[in-house]
């Protein structure tokens, strides 16, 4: 049975052109092979004022949008459009490059409203970071669901309550959307070698552990009956399932991942294993290099 092992606290920053997101302080190989984990908003505008990510280049890893509110829009160098509504997906592989922009959608910025969803960052191992750029992108209407006794699960990516994903991932990964009522209680299994983590944006809920870890001898032990609250991110012992019970009407994200255990070199939005990487990435940027 899983525990909490810490919990994280969130900050807010802005990002893009001037939007505020929610981010946990931990980053890079704390959360491996999660490289950042936004909460965008909920961010309220008024009509021609809502902003995005205007054009901006990527290498060497993924980005997942998901889109709780609002309505967005995005491009990129290679040609491709679209639009994210409430419930969509994308799932971008930047691989050896990619250059795009996201923006409120046109209509969203003639009315303004509430804009709000995550953007979180997958890292790619060594031999995948210059693979091909691909999309995928799954409408809410084709999301697959999970329901239970008080429970509602999106399953963007893994497997929930028997329900499994359409997107295909490079490593394996878990990334579940999660509704619970008051005193719901969800048992999910993961897969022993993943790291796994929990991330609370409305309520709070308690990870309960019958087998306290012990920090050393004569502890009290951590990981019973942890609670999460709003805006905590709660990264997880090893083991091959987690029990989550409801405090309180609650929403929050299951992540979960493989240990890459390979160096990391970031610069931006480039993330590769060397700086020698990040160099020749920053030159194939200014040379125009990073199209399908």
């Amino acid at each position: 049975m899983r525990a909490v092992k810490s919990i994280v606290p969130t900050h807010r920053v802005q990002e893009g052109g001037g939007f505020w997101v929610r981010r946990p302080a931990a980053m890079g190989s704390l959360m491996s092979p999660f490289l950042l984990l936004d909460e965008m908003g909920p961010n309220v505008s008024a009509p021609g004022e809502a902003v995005g990510a205007p054009w901006h280049p990527h290498r060497g890893f993924e980005t997942v949008t998901y889109l709780l509110e609002g309505r967005m829009q995005h491009e990129d160098s290679a040609g491709n459009k679209g639009e994210l509504n409430p419930g969509d997906v994308q799932w971008m592989t930047a691989g050896r490059g990619i250059v795009h922009s996201e923006e409120p959608h046109e209509e969203f910025q003639k009315t303004g409203g509430t804009i709000h969803g995550f953007q979180i960052w997958v890292n790619l191992p060594s031999k995948h970071k210059m693979m091909s750029p691909r999309y995928q992108e799954i409408p809410s209407s084709e999301s697959p669901i999970a329901q239970d006794e008080g429970i509602w699960a999106r399953v963007i990516a893994g497997e929930c309550l028997g329900i499994n994903s359409s997107i295909d991932t490079v490593i394996p990964i878990t990334l579940i959307h999660v509704k619970m009522e008051k005193n719901a209680q969800l048992v999910k299994q993961l897969e022993s070698d993943l790291n796994g983590m929990i991330y609370v944006f409305s309520g709070k809920v308690t990870i309960d552990n019958p087998l306290q870890v012990k920090t050393h001898p004569g502890s009290p032990g951590i990981g019973s009956n942890q609670q999460i609250r709003d805006g905590e991110l709660a990264l997880l012992t090893k083991g091959k399932e987690i029990m989550i019970q409801s405090e309180t009407e609650s929403e929050f994200l299951i992540l979960a991942g493989p240990e890459l255990n390979e160096p990391i070199a970031r610069y931006g939005p480039f993330v590769m294993n060397t700086q020698e990487e990040i160099h020749q990435a920053i030159l194939d940027y200014r040379n125009g290099m990073f199209t399908n």
